[in-house]
C-alpha cells in the first residue's frame, strides 16, 4: 500500500470517532437546555398559596323616601332611595342589625338635608355616598367601636 493510502485510513479512523463525541456532546448541551427551560424558576421560590379573599358582607336597608330642601320650598321634591352598605365583617353587619332603628334615624336625618340639585349629578351623589360614611361611623352605643363602611351601593334613585 502506499503512504497516500494509509494516510487517508488513518484520517477516516480519526474522523469518524471524533464527529461521534462532538454529536454527543451538541445533544447533551440540548438536552441540559431543554431540562433547564422546563425546570426552570426564575430563581424564586414556589409561590406561596394564595387565599381567596373573604366573602363580601353586605347589609341591605329597605328604601328611603324624603322631602328634599330646594330654593323654592317645594314640597314635591323627594328622594326615593335605596342602597346596601359594604361591611368589613359579619360583627359590624351584627351590630347594625341590633341598632336598625338608629341606624335608619341617622340616615333619614341625613337624607332630608340634601338638596336636590346637588343630588342631580354624578358628583352629588358620589358625596351622597361619603356622607353616608361619615353619619354611621361614630359608635352606636357608649363602649361599642366605630362603624367601618367599605361602600354604599344605590339600589334604587328617583329624584322627584
Amino acid at each position: 500500500m502506499s503512504d497516500n493510502a494509509k494516510a487517508k485510513g488513518r484520517k477516516g479512523s480519526i474522523l469518524i470517532p471524533l464527529l461521534l463525541v462532538v454529536t454527543l456532546a451538541a445533544c447533551s448541551v440540548a438536552g441540559y437546555a431543554v431540562w433547564r427551560m422546563m425546570n426552570k424558576t426564575d430563581g424564586h421560590a414556589a409561590p406561596a398559596k394564595v387565599e381567596p379573599p373573604a366573602a363580601p358582607v353586605f347589609f341591605a336597608l329597605d328604601t328611603f323616601t324624603v322631602n328634599l330642601v330646594n330654593a323654592d320650598n317645594d314640597p314635591d321634591r323627594v328622594l326615593y332611595v335605596g342602597f346596601t352598605l359594604r361591611l368589613p365583617d359579619e360583627a359590624t353587619r351584627l351590630r347594625m342589625n341590633d341598632y336598625l332603628p338608629e341606624v335608619r334615624s341617622r340616615l333619614l336625618l341625613l337624607l332630608s338635608r340634601q338638596d336636590a340639585l346637588k343630588l342631580a349629578t354624578e358628583p352629588g351623589k358620589q358625596a351622597l355616598v361619603e356622607e353616608i360614611k361619615q353619619a354611621l361611623a361614630p359608635p352606636l352605643v357608649k363602649g361599642q367601636p366605630a362603624q367601618v363602611v367599605s361602600d354604599v351601593l344605590f339600589t334604587a334613585f328617583i329624584l322627584r
